[in-house]
């Protein structure tokens, strides 16, 4: 059953130097609390996985906590590149970054065969792309397969199944059941995918009210769950806060140099540890 703990706790319980970590969200619900907490606890060697790697994963590819990201699709978005993570793969600073690039339905159908217990997914994807070749970075998760039925020549691709999952959501109750709505992505196959988890919500209440669309995870499907009221910043969380466009237009500068990603380190992520 869910654990309702401070997010250093949950961090500190669930994440571990060397794990495989997933941070989802899709334009909204984004973690940004925990993965600060995850770099103010200075975490190392961890392969990230995501399907749209952003600003999240560009400050702890640039904190160092990062040897490897899984992902199919990578920037800031409306804005232009992520500058961490180029660095880390086009002059290995902090550290080298290994890639494992796949197509948007390839990581979902890889989480989804994670969270019903399956060894792979099959789609018809990859067929013909540079993503299936011998020589690419996912030759250890894609393989051709032919249907038992039809003979038709499809790709599978192997399970996720990340140590730990990370993700935002509106609220939780007392219990620790989990409420989330809006664009939610695929949050709820990522955290059944896993062997451990961390929601960190808007509010926890006494009940949940039902809600059009929403989607509740039930306690004894989440590891731990923290209170971190406005966790998604700079993304949003509908209903309660709206996307900050600004920090994503001043991250494109803070990120360009090293020196000025560093300030920002210090005063946005390890300055709140000495609190």
């Amino acid at each position: 059953m869910a654990e309702i703990v401070s997010l250093a706790d949950a961090i500190a319980a669930a994440v571990h130097d060397g794990d495989t970590v997933a941070m989802e969200g899709f334009t909204h619900l984004i973690p940004h609390a925990a993965g600060r907490e995850v770099i103010r606890q200075r975490r190392r060697e961890l392969t990230l996985v995501r399907m749209t790697p952003d600003v999240i994963y560009d400050q702890l590819i640039g904190a160092g906590c990062a040897r490897k990201l899984v992902f199919s699709w990578g920037g800031n978005p409306g804005v232009g590149s992520l500058h961490r993570f180029r660095d880390a793969v086009e002059h290995s600073w902090p550290v080298p970054l290994e890639l494992e690039e796949h197509s948007h339905a390839g990581m979902a159908n890889r989480y989804v065969a994670g969270a019903s217990g399956l060894p792979f997914a099959v789609l018809r994807g990859y067929s013909g792309t540079g993503l299936a070749s011998p020589a690419a970075s996912t030759r250890a998760s894609i393989a051709e397969i032919i249907c038992p039925f039809t003979g038709d020549r499809l790709t599978a691709v192997a399970a996720l199944r990340p140590d730990v999952t990370v993700i935002h959501a509106q609220r939780a109750d007392r219990a620790g059941n989990v409420q989330l709505w809006g664009i939610t992505g695929v949050q709820k196959e990522a955290v059944l995918a896993a062997a451990r988890s961390v929601v960190t919500v808007e509010e926890i209440v006494a009940e949940l009210d039902p809600r059009p669309g929403a989607i509740v995870l039930p306690a004894w499907a989440v590891g731990y769950v923290a209170l971190a009221p406005g966790g998604a910043h700079p993304s949003y969380a509908l209903d309660y806060t709206v996307r900050d466009n600004d920090f994503y237009v001043a991250w494109d500068a803070i990120s360009r140099d090293r020196a000025a990603f560093g300030r920002w380190l210090d005063r946005h992520v390890y300055a709140e540890q000495a609190r």
